[in-house]
């Protein structure tokens, strides 16, 4: 049956059910009902089909600005930088992600990594990469927190130490690895002093070596992919703690140092003082980070539910704007499949139901796609992996928004967080308490 319009198939329904030899027995109160259920979903997965649209239409802007900025010339931009690494623990691929930072093509950085005791086992292997490279690497031992993120102690403590010879400071997490020509890309657009920070942000690599053939590691690597996409305009970016650089003299004229001052997030912290200030974020898709990170359901969960959380407190617009996007599309999912299960043994036409709620399924199908082939451009190094794995941004893409829905709905149950084996209470955007194990 081929859909002409929500009007002709409501109408249709109507005709159907009123023509059917049982519908004498149904009472006038229950074809009201049934017809006033199926103008809700009408209105529903239209309205679902748009939004959807929209963000296709959106996504191929997205592609569009990421193709543009990979056929740019880098620049010539290489001030003295410092590459600050905070660390803690021996997570899976450490050595080899420390290893890359030493290796960096750029001609002056130094790099100072920052642990909050000489007692974490990230030490040691800190050491060794520092024994094996001729690059200038310094340790920080920076002590424990003390109201605020163990992260953000870090950093404070690393800047802080700072000699005054560097012009760049350049943030990275110690889940990442990165490629040799990364940080020539990162630094060269802040040539233009207008300019408060560029950023990069990760890309999940999915992996089977933990869960049920890895699929809370594809799972992982759909939800994080939807988030990369949001990142577009100057105004309207965030900085992502694993990957930014910004001028000493911005970082200090924005007063950074002050923003973190009781916060448990370096990023969304670090961007509101840059929007304070009036800099904007720039994008920087060539430097797309690549975290080939191993995942659990659990540790997923943790982390999803964490990092929005984080969002509700530090950029609450940006999670309003995000809750009424996955909330909407799950409750319409969820209506849309209980709506075409009870009118499948009845006899109704459910058959247009089902390809209307499909159409929505294809639309976040289609912009998955569209994540799948720019990610294949920008990492062109994990190639391999990701034509193994590129099922998953197509597939799971409709499936995300579920997840997201969890997170939102579980962000408005508690304001406590676990991070790194420690437990915080988000009191606001600069109270954060450190709760007892």
């Amino acid at each position: 049956m081929r859909w002409q319009g929500s009007a002709n198939c409501r109408d249709s329904n109507r005709a159907y059910l009123a023509s059917q030899p049982g519908q004498k027995s149904h009472s006038r109160p229950d074809f009201a009902i049934l017809a006033t259920v199926l103008d809700i979903f009408y209105i529903l997965v239209i309205l679902q089909i748009a939004l959807g649209l929209y963000s296709l239409w959106d996504g191929f802007e997205w592609f569009r600005m990421v193709r543009g900025r990979l056929a740019s010339h880098a620049g010539f931009y290489a001030p003295v930088a410092a590459v600050i690494c905070p660390c803690k623990g021996n997570e899976p691929g450490l050595e080899e992600n420390l290893t890359a930072l030493t290796r960096l093509d750029y001609p002056q950085y130094e790099i100072y990594f920052s642990l909050a005791t000489s007692l974490d086992p990230a030490l040691k292997i800190v050491e060794r990469v520092k024994a094996a490279t001729e690059r200038p690497v310094h340790i920080v031992i920076a002590g424990p927190p003390e109201d605020c993120g163990e992260k953000v102690q870090n950093l404070r403590k690393a800047v802080e130490a700072l000699p005054d010879k560097f012009e760049l400071l350049v943030f990275v997490d110690s889940d990442v690895r990165l490629p040799r020509g990364w940080l020539t890309k990162l630094a060269a657009p802040l040539q233009d002093a207008r300019i408060g920070a560029t950023t990069a942000y990760r890309w999940v690599i999915p992996s089977r070596a933990v869960g049920a053939g890895g699929f809370a590691s594809a799972l992982a690597s759909a939800w994080n992919a939807s988030i990369a996409t949001l990142l577009s305009r100057p105004r309207e970016n965030f900085c992502w703690g694993g990957g930014t650089a910004i001028r000493v003299k911005t970082f200090d004229d924005a007063r950074v140092l002050e923003a973190w001052l009781g916060a448990v997030s370096d990023d969304f912290a670090l961007t509101r003082a840059l929007q304070e200030a009036g800099k904007p974020i720039i994008f920087c898709p060539e430097c797309l980070a690549a975290t080939p990170h191993p995942w659990t359901m659990s540790s997923l969960l943790e982390f999803t539910n964490r990092q929005i959380l984080i969002t509700r407190v530090y950029a609450s617009r940006r999670w309003l704007m995000g809750a009424a996007a996955h909330v909407s599309y799950s409750l319409t999912m969820i209506y849309a499949a209980f709506l075409i299960l009870i009118t499948i043994p009845s006899g109704d036409p459910w058959v247009h139901l089902a390809l209307m709620a499909f159409v929505v399924i294809l639309v976040a199908a289609l912009k998955g796609a569209l994540r799948t082939i720019a990610v294949n451009e920008m990492l062109p190094e994990w190639k391999a992996q990701l034509n193994q794995w590129s099922w998953v941004w197509i597939a799971l893409a409709p499936i995300v928004p579920f997840l997201f829905t969890w997170n939102f709905v579980s962000s408005l149950l508690t304001k406590r967080i676990r991070w790194r084996n420690i437990r915080y209470e988000l009191v606001s955007p600069n109270v954060t308490r450190i709760l007892k194990r």
